[in-house]
């Protein structure tokens, strides 16, 4: 999960439809630098999980993107994911580490709390998000964080951050400048009305163009 530049962290919608969402993700993918995505299916059965989890996989290691599972770190040693996200509610971070070994990636929530981030490097985590920066009706947001942090951690340290919440083209510029490594985005990928590769294209030329916005 290391990076020179933002990069873009992509995740799932919460209701998907196997094939369809393949054909989207390959698009995605395909349109553009992505570094990895994260399959997150908080209300799907196992079973389907597994088989989300399979169809992806067949998109994903063909470019060279990781496939992160959220919350299960079970379901991700299990169906051979790249690695496992967890919050604070889920998964601790070292039964998340044990289930994907010490090459697998673990990424760890901590909201607006540099408390939280500290303490998650501090055991090993691959990266740290952060967030909401942004109003997201992708998901309930527990907290809600301002760019300062973003820029507090890349001084701090080089462990990688992922900035999450509401994130799009337009608003995504100060969060670049600030030192988000990876900018995780929904919404703004597969809600776009051209589609997941021109939204991905977006992203990219925003991220490129962020520091002569100032």
């Amino acid at each position: 999960m290391a990076t020179e530049s933002c990069r873009l962290y992509l995740i799932t919608p919460p209701r998907i439809d196997v094939a369809d969402f393949a054909e989207d993700l390959a698009r995605a993918l395909d349109g553009g630098d992505v570094a990895c995505v994260q399959l997150r299916l908080k209300e799907a059965a196992d079973d389907d999980i597994r088989r989300a989890a399979e169809a992806l996989l067949a998109v994903t290691r063909e470019r060279g993107v990781e496939l992160l599972m959220n919350d299960r770190p079970d379901l991700a040693r299990e169906t051979g994911c790249d690695g496992v996200h967890v919050g604070q509610q889920d998964a601790t971070y070292e039964a998340a580490r044990q289930a994907v070994g010490a090459e697998g990636v673990v990424g760890v929530t901590c909201h607006g709390s540099r408390d939280l981030a500290v303490e998650a490097a501090a055991k090993g985590a691959d990266y740290v998000a952060l967030g909401a920066f942004y109003p997201t009706d992708t998901k309930e947001a527990k907290a809600r964080a301002e760019p300062d942090i973003l820029a507090w951690w890349s001084e701090m340290t080089t462990v990688p951050s992922v900035a999450i919440g509401g994130i799009t083209p337009a608003n995504c510029p100060p969060l670049v400048r600030a030192g988000a490594d990876f900018l995780a985005v929904v919404a703004a990928v597969w809600n776009h009305p051209d589609g997941p590769a021109q939204a991905v294209k977006a992203l990219e030329k925003a991220i490129a163009e962020a520091p002569e916005s100032e």
